[in-house]
């Protein structure tokens, strides 16, 4: 089932930090509880995605993102990610979860997600998000001016702009 108490809890705790600038990392902290867990008890790698999910949400709000929706009638989806698997994460374990919004092309913004256990890095993913109206697909400059700070465009590191290159290669639909 969906966190959805998680995800209140950090909206709630979100609220209490305040408004974020689009280029600030957010952190949530969260325990790992019994239905975390896949067979091999350790944390499930899809409901990592979903955790990623508990911590991304309340940073949309943060900076403005969920605001910005709302007004302008956007929605949101995610158009790929890039994720790496590290190191396993147990039942009871804290981690924390880091989300920065890293930058923007024409068509999507680039939002990267770390977890850590301690100090240590457990899983990261590169996700490429779009705005969406009825349209279609809204360029992120639109985000940026609806902000106020139509010049943010982060360089991004080589590693994002290489997965992008090799994103723009990839057939659609799959050839099986």
């Amino acid at each position: 089932m969906y966190p959805f108490v998680r995800l209140a809890l950090e909206y709630r705790r979100a609220k209490r930090q305040g408004r974020l600038t689009v280029d600030q990392t957010h952190e949530c902290t969260l325990r790992i509880w019994p239905q975390d867990l896949d067979v091999f008890n350790e944390l499930n790698n899809g409901r990592i995605l979903t955790l990623f999910d508990v911590g991304r949400l309340p940073f949309g709000w943060q900076v403005g993102l969920l605001d910005a929706m709302k007004e302008n009638k956007w929605g949101l989806t995610m158009a790929g990610a890039s994720v790496r698997y590290r190191r396993r994460v147990h039942l009871f374990d804290k981690v924390k979860i880091k989300t920065t919004a890293m930058g923007r092309d024409a068509r999507f913004i680039y939002i990267l997600q770390t977890m850590y256990r301690a100090e240590e890095a457990t899983s990261s993913i590169l996700y490429r998000s779009a705005l969406t109206d009825r349209n279609g697909i809204v360029p992120p400059q639109k985000f940026a001016d609806y902000l106020g700070v139509p010049d943010w465009n982060p360089e991004m590191p080589e590693w994002a702009q290489n997965w992008i290159a090799a994103e723009n290669t990839r057939v659609w639909p799959p050839v099986h």
